[in-house]
């Protein structure tokens, strides 16, 4: 079982200290940040990211998504879930960081 995202995660953070990753979306590096250890869920990334909206955060994952930084996959379970991780594109850019 993976570690849980601490809820503090981001408070003493100011996002601009964070390399920016793409213009116009101030919570790309939040996520990606989020989703270096691992695939989450939607709820997960709620937690630290407490600040963002639920609209604003699936835009924003939407937006990675089709940048190709990130994959998501829907898992049919009885309780259908989805997951968001990185692609290996962004892994390797979060990694020379």
């Amino acid at each position: 079982m993976r570690q849980p995202l601490p809820a503090d995660m981001f408070d003493e953070l100011c996002p601009s200290s964070l390399n920016p990753i793409r213009f116009g979306d101030k919570w790309a590096a939040l996520i990606i940040r989020c989703l270096e250890q691992g695939p989450r869920r939607f709820s997960e990334l709620r937690v630290p990211l407490r600040r963002v909206t639920p609209k604003v955060l699936t835009q924003s994952l939407r937006s990675l998504e089709r940048d190709g930084l990130i994959k998501r996959t829907v898992f049919a379970e009885v309780t259908p879930h989805v997951e968001c991780e990185l692609t290996p594109v962004s892994s390797s850019s979060t990694a020379a960081n």
